[in-house]
């Protein structure tokens, strides 16, 4: 079923898993071929190729309709679309990611979806080279590359590159392992975190709670070089070192720092990256994300039913990548407590889940927009502008020759608040629901909880 939420597209899909398929693990990644699209674009086919090939990367936060433009463009660029979510990689996890529809994977090659088990991680280097791999598979195929995906991480090591760390060899691996599995199993997360500090990497500290995956990590880079991972250097710094030094010279004659940039030194990468960061006033973009949560929870095949999948599978919240992502986590923490209590909800339960649900959400968008506003190699566009006028600026940024890119007034989302007004609302704002309201408008998932999570309650207050 397929919903549209604010100008944003929704997809609730059935888990087309099985009893039998539950724990089948994906053993290889396969590209789709598919015939060329034709493009409504004007562009000779006969222009004479660029030195660097161009790749489109189309972000936003979440809720901002990144997804929906990106398909469009693939349709009019004879393009494949490359996923740089972090979530869309992992199979079952539908309407949580906000993934793209069975029809419109059809429509248009989609890639990096589906391609892991819940249990399994995915790294960003990983990502690195599933990714560029799809690029190079596309280019050699004449489609256009469009990489989507509001993973910041993701896409910066994508587009600059990743650092010269050390493989570690089974062996060490095995070693790492055994090292931090009685810590991992007795859940004494600050003692593993300061064995890697003494092992050589003060910055362990700053990790996520419980994400073992990257201190194994960090302890395996230590274990094969000596070094820490901080001691490797980072693509993307040199650039912004090597970009900072030619500001002064690049100045003259720009419209923007970010123009300037992105002019003096793309050069430098590559492909030649043509960045869009999609986004709206805030407070749309807050209230979008208020009901699209909403949206997710609704029906049956909701993101509350994907929770269930998770826990069934013997995964517990916020212990691997899966389990942490936004939606997931707080609906996993949910179900658990209300199978502690039996199989039961209140209503306030239930709205308390949902706000925070939202709250996330929001914050997960605050988090992206802080983030894409260092990354000078954006050109940042109005989401609320028309559809039709966006797809054509890009189409045309696309086809023009190398150089800077400026966007046009009508189109430019500013990167800050803008006004005292909007950083006033912004204060003050509340959540306004528009499905569930009421103490009856959650009464069909309280249903749905009494009967998968627990025995029926005698009474739901």
């Amino acid at each position: 079923m397929i919903r549209s939420v604010g100008g944003v597209r929704m997809c609730c899909l059935r888990l087309p898993y099985t009893a039998e398929t539950l724990l089948l693990k994906p053993s290889a990644l396969t590209f789709r071929r598919r015939r060329p699209f034709a493009t409504s674009c004007s562009a000779s086919a006969a222009a004479k190729k660029d030195k660097n090939e161009k790749v489109i990367v189309v972000s936003g936060p979440t809720g901002a309709g990144k997804s929906r433009l990106a398909l469009e463009l693939a349709k009019r660029l004879n393009g494949e679309i490359i996923s740089a979510d972090s979530v869309q990689v992992y199979q079952g996890l539908d309407v949580g990611s906000a993934k793209p529809t069975l029809s419109e994977r059809q429509e248009v090659p989609h890639h990096l979806i589906d391609i892991l088990h819940p249990s399994e991680e995915y790294s960003v280097g990983q990502f690195f080279e599933d990714a560029r791999q799809a690029t190079r598979d596309i280019l050699k195929a004449g489609h256009v590359p469009i990489v989507t995906g509001g993973t910041g991480l993701y896409l910066r090591w994508f587009i600059y590159g990743k650092p010269d760390v050390p493989k570690a060899s089974p062996e060490i691996t095995s070693e790492v392992y055994l090292e931090l599995a009685e810590l991992q199993r007795n859940d004494e997360w600050e003692a593993a975190v300061q064995l890697v500090i003494k092992s050589g990497d003060p910055s362990a500290q700053f990790l996520a709670a419980n994400d073992w995956y990257r201190l194994r990590r960090r302890l395996e880079i230590i274990k094969s070089s000596g070094s820490p991972p901080s001691a490797f250097q980072v693509p993307y710094d040199h650039f912004r070192e090597q970009s900072d030094s030619h500001t002064a010279e690049c100045s003259l004659g720009i419209k923007s720092s970010a123009d300037g940039i992105q002019g003096c030194k793309s050069k430098d990468l590559d492909y030649e990256f043509i960045c869009f960061f999609l986004s709206s006033q805030r407070l749309d973009l807050y209230r979008s994300i208020d009901f699209r949560c909403e949206d997710m929870l609704s029906g049956a095949d909701g993101i509350l039913s994907e929770a269930r999948w998770l826990l069934d599978l013997g995964l517990l919240p916020n212990t691997n990548s899966a389990t942490r992502a936004i939606g997931y986590r707080q609906a996993m923490e949910y179900l658990l407590k209300c199978r502690e209590q039996g199989g039961w909800s209140s209503t306030s339960d239930f709205y308390a889940f949902l706000s925070e649900f939202q709250k996330a959400s929001r914050n997960f968008a605050k988090r992206q927009m802080t983030w894409f506003r260092n990354e000078h190699i954006y050109h940042w566009i109005n989401a609320s502008r028309p559809l039709e006028t966006v797809l054509s600026f890009i189409c045309d940024a696309y086809h023009q020759q190398a150089g800077n890119l400026t966007v046009p007034e009508s189109l430019t989302m500013k990167k800050d608040i803008s006004n005292t007004r909007e950083a006033s609302e912004l204060k003050v704002y509340r959540t306004k629901n528009r499905q569930f309201i009421r103490r009856e408008d959650c009464s069909d998932i309280l249903d749905w909880i009494r009967r998968t999570q627990g025995q029926p309650a005698e009474s739901i207050c």
